[in-house]
C-alpha cells in the first residue's frame, strides 16, 4: 500500500511534464502565426495589441468543428495529435489558466468566445456540445443572407459587452454580407491592481518616441 503516494506522484509529475510541454508548442505556434499577421498589417506605423491566446483559440474551435483532410491540416498546424486532446486542453485553458479571479479578490478576467453561423447550416448536436462545454461560447443562428447588418450589430454588441465598453466596434460596417455562413470571435479583458503600485511622487511626463518620429508626453 506504501506505494499508491508514489506512483500518485509520478502520475501528476508525468501529467504536468505533458501539459507544460502542450503549452509551450502552442504558444510557439500562436507567436509565429501572430507574427506572420502583424507582418501584413498595413499601418505599420500604429501600434498594435493583440492576443496569440485568443487566435490558438478561435483556430481550435475551427478544428473542432472541422473533419477529414481539413481538420488533419488544421491539428498538424495546431501541434495537436487529435481533436480530442486539443478540446481538452482549450478546456483546459477556459477552466482554469483563464479563471476569472474577481469573485475571490483577485483580477478581473474576461476571455469570452462567440459563435455566430447562419440559420441556413444545420449543426451538428457534437459540435454544439464541443462549442458549449469546451470553449464556453455563445453560440447563435442568424440570418446572414437577408439581416447581414444585423448580425455585425449583435456581434460588436456582444464585444462590447464582453469588454467591458472598452471595444465598441469589431466588424467595420459590409464585413458581413449575405455570402457570409459563420463569424468566430474572442474578447480578452483584463483589470487588475498591479503588486507593487507605482510611486506617484517619482512619475514625471517624459517624451514616449512613436514609431513615425514623432513623440509625446506620457506618464513615466
Amino acid at each position: 500500500m506504501t506505494g499508491f503516494p508514489k506512483m500518485k506522484k509520478t502520475a501528476q509529475a508525468l501529467y504536468s511534464r505533458v501539459l507544460r510541454d502542450t503549452v509551450k508548442s502552442h504558444t510557439a505556434r500562436s507567436m509565429e502565426l501572430s507574427g506572420s499577421l502583424m507582418s501584413n498589417v498595413e499601418q505599420v506605423e500604429r501600434n498594435v495589441v493583440f492576443s496569440p491566446l485568443s487566435l490558438q483559440m478561435l483556430l481550435s474551435l475551427t478544428a473542432a468543428g472541422s473533419n477529414g483532410r481539413t481538420q488533419d491540416q488544421m491539428l498538424r498546424f495546431l501541434n495537436s495529435k487529435s481533436k480530442e486532446q486539443l478540446c481538452s486542453f482549450s478546456s483546459y485553458l477556459m477552466s482554469s489558466v483563464l479563471f476569472d479571479g474577481a469573485s475571490i479578490g483577485g483580477p478581473h478576467l474576461c476571455f469570452s468566445n462567440g459563435v455566430w453561423v447562419d440559420k441556413s447550416v444545420i449543426l451538428k448536436p457534437s459540435f454544439k456540445h464541443v462549442v458549449n462545454n469546451f470553449y464556453k461560447a455563445d453560440l447563435e443562428q442568424l440570418d446572414f443572407r437577408t439581416e447581414p447588418d444585423e448580425v455585425s450589430d449583435q456581434v460588436n454588441s456582444w464585444a462590447e459587452k464582453k469588454t467591458n465598453g472598452l471595444i465598441k466596434k469589431i466588424l467595420p460596417t459590409g464585413m458581413v454580407n449575405p455570402l457570409t455562413r459563420l463569424v468566430l470571435a474572442n474578447a480578452l479583458y483584463f483589470k487588475g491592481m498591479w503588486n507593487k503600485k507605482f510611486d506617484a511622487s517619482t512619475t514625471k511626463d517624459y517624451d514616449f518616441h512613436l514609431l513615425d518620429g514623432g513623440s509625446v508626453h506620457v506618464p513615466s
